[in-house]
């Protein structure tokens, strides 16, 4: 009789538990219900990059020495420089540099250590195409800047949850802008 109502007791408690836990959960959903949605409609509204965002990678070819520190650095030796040394100058002649963004894991190593500045992250992140080989960019498609978002005037920009709420706990004393 004894194991009986020790079933029953430890039926109850594990009943009561699920109860709780459930209760839990709804009161998490309807926590919800006051929120306003996150949802974008993306191609007529874009969301702000971050200040570090790392997007396409931008090329300025006639600051590059091809010193090579770039494919050195990158963890899948994806820059392609091609150059020559020119005996008359006593200096490597840059002829062609290319990078393949279908390969590229964009960790912005080659930004950081490239001793001219020759290369930078933009905000470009719509780098999709219908054809992997369209990805394999040049020296000319990587000298192109790209449209801001800020300047672009067909789209609408919304800045993201995270840093309005940031803007929101700054002091009534600092003006910011936000673009709805």
């Amino acid at each position: 009789m004894f194991p009986m109502v020790t079933g029953f007791m430890s039926y109850g408690q594990q009943t009561i538990r699920a109860t709780r836990y459930i209760g839990q959960s709804f009161i998490t959903t309807l926590s919800h219900t006051n929120r306003l949605p996150i949802t974008i409609h993306y191609p007529y509204e874009k969301s702000i990059t971050p200040e570090r965002f790392r997007g396409r990678i931008h090329f300025e070819f006639d600051k590059c020495i091809a010193c090579e520190v770039c494919v050195r650095v990158c963890p899948i030796d994806l820059p392609l420089v091609d150059w020559r040394f020119e005996k008359d100058i006593k200096r490597k002649q840059l002829l062609n540099y290319s990078i393949d963004f279908g390969v590229c894991i964009f960790c912005g190593n080659c930004v950081e250590y490239c001793p001219t500045s020759c290369l930078s992250m933009t905000e470009e992140y719509e780098l999709s195409t219908y054809d992997r080989h369209e990805l394999n960019y040049n020296q000319i498609a990587l000298s192109r800047l790209p449209i801001s978002i800020m300047e672009d005037y067909t789209i609408q920009t919304i800045r993201n949850s995270t840093e309005s709420k940031i803007d929101e706990e700054k002091s009534s004393n600092s003006r910011t802008i936000t673009d709805y």
